[in-house]
């Protein structure tokens, strides 16, 4: 039974596994759900995209009949945006409303109060440009929109400070799967989907490493407790 529970978690952060059982709509509720959802954090938005910019014909080819791939990147850079920027809006918007009692929430298996200590302090050294910084950190990106909203953020500079990093994040990761896929598949005759185990490992590393090292080296001090109202 542990070994099975294992296998089925080890899927959950397979981003192959969402666009072979779930596809393009699947791909944009992840998207969200990482950064709209407590429970998305754990969720592989970086590798996920990566993935994506690969099988970015594929995926289109579900909704609309199209054999560009140039077309296809651009719709699901769009529509992904889009998931993405919705995402933040809602946990901007749930930040905003409640976050003053989440500092004073148990933890629970889907919410760790560490990473909202976390991401409160690294909005508070980053500024408004923590909300774009934060696209590129798994963990961060979940709670730095809540964070947000519980410091007032004003909604204008946050909705700029949203879309620049949703765009400049989904961009960077589509396009260089597709790509890097394209250029390895052509030059070399190298099949990056036959190898995808050992690239999204190196993605998950080089996205997480800073995470990690802050969490097991850096010395956070709790934060002042919003005050609920």
């Amino acid at each position: 039974m542990i070994q099975l529970l294992f296998i089925q978690f080890k899927e959950l952060l397979n981003p192959e596994f969402y666009i072979q059982n779930g596809g393009y709509f699947l791909v944009l509720f992840i998207i969200f759900a990482e950064t709209g959802l407590f429970a998305g954090f754990f969720l592989p938005g970086d590798s996920l995209l990566f993935v994506a910019g690969i099988y970015s014909l594929d995926l289109v080819k579900e909704v609309l009949p199209t054999n560009s791939e140039y077309f296809s990147l651009f719709f699901l850079l769009v529509t992904i945006s889009l998931a993405g920027i919705f995402g933040n809006t809602v946990g901007y918007w749930f930040g905003k409303k409640s976050g003053p009692f989440l500092f004073h929430r148990k933890d629970t298996f889907f919410f760790k109060k560490k990473y909202l200590y976390q991401a409160k302090e690294f909005y508070e050294k980053h500024g408004g440009s923590a909300i774009v910084f934060a696209r590129f950190l798994p963990i961060v990106r979940t709670f730095a929109p809540i964070v947000g909203g519980i410091v007032q953020m004003d909604a204008k500079k946050f909705a700029f400070y949203n879309v620049v990093g949703c765009v400049a994040w989904v961009f960077s990761m589509l396009f260089a799967g597709h790509f890097l896929y394209a250029f390895c598949r052509n030059q070399f005759g190298f099949d990056l989907k036959e190898h995808l185990e050992i690239i999204v490992l190196c993605i998950i590393l080089v996205t997480t490493l800073p995470v990690i090292f802050k969490m097991v080296f850096g010395k956070s001090k709790t934060p002042d407790v919003p005050k609920p109202q």
